[in-house]
């Protein structure tokens, strides 16, 4: 019998997703999906611990995470063919839970109702192609400091999560134990990771996580708790946002924090991570509109399901540095979220300090950029910098792009450059200005 050589639906898929013209192949995408998936798992724990503070039922959330998570995952994988996942975001959720709910004393359901009205904002300012005309504006310089930012962003929370840095009251944060286990194993998971990378064994990062989990079980006190359990009901959650809640007066101003930060963090998650995957092109991403979807049609989704809003993932950095650079590895990120509503028990076994070492080395890795900036130009590197250090010193991606464009803005303006500045910049600036000023605080 004549041997099949392949799979007609295997070519096409082959072709779709571009295989050859990215260098890379079906392995190489499932272990750089398997990556990231491992260093963003965390959220389907942490997310319903933080909105069930708010008093959202735990379970509900659980599955409302992994449901949207894999569905804007899948978007973005199958519509825009980008290496990168999403799930609900760290920062908005504490907004959510933490500002929103405990401290305006608004109800969960209305601040699921102004989840949506943001997410019907974003929808529209993608689909009508402002949100892409914001991004194509963004100068060289701060584009580049995005990268570099998100390379620093990790860093802190890489060293947060392993234990190396903790808080302080004196000095806000300072060295942790480093006798602690937690700390021993995440040194030897990046010095692992490190070295694999550098001898070029493919799957050094993967190989790094799952080591640190396997020594996890001896020295660090990690336990199996089984591998297959049945989701619970979505049903407490599904449908119950209060959008006539959310259109009160109160917390119009709620709407529109909710707005700018998915606008920018997401945005700026976009940028920094296809920078790193070499996926720009003249300094633009060719589906970047298609990209733009996948996380605003998300946000809306999330808030119907039950979960605060959705955005593009930093961690994916860590699957593109495995070798990430189609659609095929956000597709393995959405089918293991999916997989989670089964084998939770199997998900939550990956400490975060076996994770922590690979975001590390990916943040070092990113911070190579920042070689690009003008240095010779204080009107150019100063907003670049301060965008950079402004999103790990204020734990927001969204903080560092604000600065990077009012700072851009003025120094241009009182340098008398201000022709140098596209007009969209002017408008970005000035709404940041009146969120600082104006609106709650993030």
């Amino acid at each position: 019998m004549e041997q099949v050589k392949a799979f007609p639906v295997w070519e096409a898929a082959k072709r779709y997703f571009g295989f050859e013209e990215a260098g890379t192949d079906l392995r190489t995408e499932v272990i750089a999906g398997l990556t990231t998936f491992l260093t963003m798992a965390y959220i389907i724990f942490v997310n319903p611990a933080i909105l069930g503070d708010a008093g959202m039922p735990k379970e509900s959330v659980f599955v409302a995470t992994c449901l949207v998570a894999a569905l804007a995952t899948l978007i973005m994988g199958l519509f825009a063919n980008y290496p990168i996942a999403c799930a609900p975001g760290m920062g908005l959720n504490a907004y959510f839970a933490y500002t929103v709910v405990k401290g305006m004393g608004f109800t969960w359901q209305a601040a699921l109702g102004a989840v949506f009205i943001s997410g019907c904002l974003f929808l529209c300012v993608t689909i009508f192609r402002v949100r892409e005309m914001i991004v194509n504006g963004i100068p060289h310089s701060i584009r580049v400091a995005i990268t570099g930012g998100i390379g620093l962003f990790l860093a802190i929370i890489s060293l947060k999560t392993a234990g190396i840095v903790v808080g302080s009251p004196a000095t806000l944060i300072t060295l942790g134990d480093l006798h602690k286990p937690p700390v021993i194993l995440a040194t030897i998971g990046f010095f692992t990771i490190v070295t694999l990378d550098f001898l070029r064994v493919r799957g050094a990062i993967l190989i790094g996580i799952l080591g640190v989990t396997v020594l996890s079980f001896f020295f660090g006190g990690n336990q199996f708790h089984g591998i297959v359990s049945a989701p619970p009901s979505i049903d407490p959650t599904l449908f119950h946002l209060d959008i006539r809640g959310a259109l009160s007066t109160g917390i119009i101003n709620v709407v529109l924090v909710f707005f700018l930060v998915e606008l920018f963090d997401a945005t700026g998650t976009l940028m920094g991570v296809a920078n790193r995957a070499g996926l720009l092109v003249e300094g633009k991403m060719d589906r970047l509109n298609k990209a733009l979807l996948a996380d605003s049609t998300a946000i809306v989704a999330g808030s119907v399901l039950g979960t605060s809003s959705t955005t593009a993932y930093i961690e994916s950095a860590s699957g593109v540095q495995a070798g990430g650079r189609t659609g095929m590895t956000a597709i393995t990120v959405a089918v293991l979220f999916l997989a989670c509503l089964f084998i939770a028990p199997l998900a939550g076994v990956v400490p975060g300090y076996a994770t922590a070492p690979a975001l590390l080395y990916v943040s070092c890795l990113m911070l190579r950029e920042l070689a690009e900036l003008p240095w010779d130009d204080a009107t150019e590197v100063v907003p670049a910098a301060l965008t950079a250090l402004m999103m790990p010193f204020t734990y927001s991606i969204a903080n560092g792009v604000a600065f990077g464009f009012i700072t851009y803005a003025g120094l241009k303006l009182f340098t008398g450059r201000a022709r140098q500045v596209k007009f969209i910049v002017w408008i970005i600036a000035a709404i940041f200005l009146f969120r600082f000023f104006y609106l709650a605080a993030e």
